[in-house]
């Protein structure tokens, strides 16, 4: 199965994503979070630990984090229009992050959302999925440069 290059952006283009997931997408739910955040944002998640990911930032005061929950993983979204894209967690110097399935561009083919409940574990345990469901090779950088 060849795997998936995908692009995705919020609403203005100042934050931008190369995905590259080593399945096609029709193999990826998308995760629809039912935390009050996240359900109001109509996020619904998708991640490979073996995939890729690097979020351009065009304008750098653009790049909002917000936090909530447990406080350990950091909601990207644009201070411009407003989209969330992605959510990362760091430890030590590797992050990890998921993207919101919502911001890729065109039609992947994923499969219909699965609702999943992270409410329901405690910060210990929701770590710990992360990192097994999660991209684990994630760069941050301006203007195409990984950072």
């Amino acid at each position: 199965m060849p795997p998936s290059k995908l692009k995705g952006a919020c609403h203005c283009g100042k934050l931008r994503l190369d995905i590259e997931l080593p399945s096609p997408a029709a193999t990826y739910p998308p995760r629809a979070c039912d935390c009050d955040y996240c359900r109001k944002h109509g996020a619904a998640y998708v991640s490979d630990p073996a995939g890729r990911l690097h979020i351009e930032v065009r304008d750098p005061t653009a790049l909002g984090r917000y936090r909530q929950g447990d406080g350990r993983a950091d909601f990207l979204l644009c201070r411009n229009c407003g989209v969330l894209v992605a959510v990362t967690y760091a430890e030590g110097a590797r992050l990890y992050a998921t993207v919101n399935s919502r911001v890729i561009e065109g039609d992947p083919g994923f499969p219909d959302a699965t609702p999943v409940s992270p409410r329901t574990l405690d910060a210990d345990d929701k770590v710990a999925r992360w990192k097994t469901v999660w991209f684990g090779d994630v760069t941050i950088g301006a203007n195409g440069s990984p950072g």
